[in-house]
């Protein structure tokens, strides 16, 4: 399966989702005067690409890799040979970090190469933690739509387990690089067929840009990367030119973006540029136009979405093409109370799910979940955290942000609340990263005695005896009093009043507000929040935490900003050496724990629970599924 998710992905909800603002003009309506006139592709630079010739005359080209990351994982494992047999592992009860490494290392034995012994007619049954709120491949922001678009929709590229970049044999015959890094040239494939039978083509590839660089459109997330293009180019129905705006290190991630078929959106997109307002474009969220190995059979709405494998992906012309998906069906059974989903998964309703820390813990070691399933963990690159609004009066200052920190009792979230199973978070990056500081900051710990010294510092003091500190703002004497969303998850809930409970002893008055999934995140995406606990997964690399931390940012919700990191983050896009982008990386992530934005918690691991039939699974820093192969090696015998 491609992955052409990149980017940091939020984990609001686990999965997270970001419910984009739709609310634009109907097609027919006509638009707002002083509205732009809508022209595809206007936030692309100006351009004229050069010819073929010239381009050919000009350019000494380099190969990058075209690879099949099945065939590149078979080398892997034939190198690890297993701890235990299926039989064993399938016996064990994971209580251990040895009794993990023998589950995880005989049940992530792959298929025969020939598929002899493969159960091709089986149906997984997967759990979602939220319903889709799109299934158009270029309006996705969320973990949820990710695992949903990476089986129906199309991509040139993908990365492997350890987050490295490639084109996929299915769809790429090669890909070069110009010497001054400034042009990608990509072949396609000529067997390459969209779900209504027409041809997949580099027309496609160019107007997907287009349409993701107008400004109309609302794609906050797929734009980040995309808009370090200056243009794309087909030459041919499948030849494809990307030209870069500059040299640089993510240019490989910046041509990794999702595909549109132009010949369903190339006449509607101008009537309804939201893709989503019109009937048209409502009628193609129910049934979308699927580029990759299934497409959408059937879809209720908060509780079920049925995926059936499309034999005209990988057969062409009655030959077999491409391997042939290993399920016939999947199912994503919508499932948002954890508890509900735990059971779900002891009862066989769901192949898979993932646990949280109590769970795995308290809930998973006994007989009635062994009896069909097993667990499994590992290492993640996924963060916690409380978000700050800093445009609110509360959080502008430092010393306050610091204060708040100072206040947070971490060992008793780690040791009570996570069960000990998740470890303090050091900042925007993991400690097993590459981009990890090499000189990173002392944690701060708790110390409320140092948390009431910054915020007397910051002038919020009790001025009116009444045990809240207050503070002159704009000659109105103002408490210290705010609220803190979050989502309707028990231990995120608990999190949260832990910290509630610590900062009263502080005179500081935090109100916990649990929320539904779409309130939450409209209000987190709109800014209207003054303090948040969310998560954030890792992207493929540090330069998509721009999107996030770069001064006026789409993603960057608290509205934090700080030049120097801004700086940062453009000179590591153009550094090449990889210990040279480590350093510039690694001093982002001190700068950003310094100044406090957020308020860091805890980096979760991943635990997840697996029926026992379930073959292939392997993790990543982006979990199990999220990479490739990921979910396209899991399988039934």
């Amino acid at each position: 399966m491609r992955c052409f998710s990149a980017l940091v992905l939020p984990i609001w909800i686990l999965p997270g989702l970001i419910v984009l603002n739709l609310a634009m003009s109907a097609p027919g309506v006509v638009a707002a005067e002083g509205a732009e006139p809508f022209r595809l592709g206007n936030m692309s630079p100006p351009f004229t690409p050069p010819s073929s010739e010239e381009l050919e005359k000009t350019a000494e080209w380099e190969d990058l890799p075209v690879i099949d990351p099945m065939v590149e994982l078979r080398k892997l494992m034939a190198s690890q040979p297993p701890l235990a047999t299926v039989e064993e592992a399938l016996g064990l009860q994971n209580d251990s970090p040895e009794a993990n490494r023998k589950i995880l290392s005989a049940l992530s034995v792959l298929a025969p190469v020939d598929g002899r012994g493969v159960d091709f007619e089986a149906t997984i049954n997967r759990g979602l933690q939220l319903d889709l709120s799109t299934t158009n491949p270029i309006l996705y922001s969320s973990i949820a739509e990710s695992q949903f678009l990476n089986l129906t929709s199309f991509g040139l590229f993908s990365f492997d387990w350890e987050m490295r970049p490639f084109a996929s044999s299915d769809s790429v015959v090669s890909w070069q690089t110009s010497k001054d890094r400034m042009v990608d040239k990509v072949v396609m494939r000529k067997d390459l067929v969209w779900s209504d039978g027409k041809p997949i083509t580099a027309h496609d590839v160019e107007f997907s840009y287009r349409a993701i660089m107008t400004s109309q459109v609302p794609v906050p997330a797929v734009r980040a990367g995309t808009d370090e293009l200056k243009c794309v180019k087909a030459y041919d129905d499948y030849t494809v030119m990307y030209f870069h705006k500059a040299p640089g290190a993510t240019n490989v991630w910046n041509v990794n973006y999702p595909i549109l078929p132009k010949h369903v959106y190339e006449k509607s997109i101008a009537e309804d540029s939201t893709l989503t307002t019109s009937a048209y474009h409502a009628n193609l969220e129910r049934h979308p136009i699927a580029g990759g190995p299934y497409e959408l059979a059937e879809w209720t709405r908060g509780s079920e979405i049925l995926l059936r494998r499309r034999e005209n992906y990988y057969m062409h012309n009655g030959k077999q093409v491409r391997d042939k998906p290993y399920f016939k069906q999947i199912r994503f059974r919508v499932i948002e109370d954890g508890n509900t989903r735990l059971l779900a998964l002891k009862s066989g309703r769901i192949d898979e799910g993932e646990l949280d820390a109590e769970q795995w813990e308290t809930q998973t070691s006994d007989n009635d979940f062994y009896a069909q399933n097993t667990k499994v963990y590992e290492d993640e690159w996924t963060f916690f955290y409380i978000g700050w609004n800093l445009t609110t009066p509360f959080f502008q200052d430092v010393r306050v942000r610091r204060a708040m920190a100072h206040a947070m009792n971490y060992d008793e979230m780690i040791d009570d609340l996570c069960f000990g199973l998740h470890p303090r978070c050091y900042g925007i990056f993991h400690p097993d990263s590459w981009m990890y500081p090499k000189n990173p900051p002392k944690l701060i710990e708790h110390d409320l005695d140092k948390a009431e010294e910054l915020l007397d510092d910051a002038g919020w003091v009790d001025s009116d005896g009444d045990g809240i500190r207050d503070k002159e703002i704009n000659g109105q004497l103002v408490p210290f009093e705010f609220s803190l969303m979050v989502s309707q998850k028990p231990d995120r809930i608990n999190i949260c009043n832990l910290f509630r409970e610590n900062l009263e002893g502080i005179g500081v008055v935090c109100h916990i507000v649990p929320m539904e999934a779409a309130v939450f995140q409209e209000r987190v995406q709109k800014k209207r929040f003054e303090a948040e606990l969310s998560g954030w997964s890792t992207g493929t690399d540090p330069y998509t935490n721009e999107n996030i931390f770069g001064t006026g940012q789409d993603r960057n919700y608290g509205s934090y900003s700080n030049p120097k990191v801004d700086a940062l983050f453009k000179q590591g896009m153009k550094e090449f050496d990889r210990e040279k982008r480590a350093a510039i990386y690694g001093e982002i992530s001190n700068l950003i724990y310094e100044d406090q934005p957020y308020l860091f918690l805890y980096t979760r691991s991943s635990f997840y629970g697996f029926n026992k039939k379930l073959r292939g699974y392997r993790f990543s820093p982006r979990g199990p599924f999220s990479y490739g192969p990921g979910f396209g090696a899991i399988w039934t015998p």
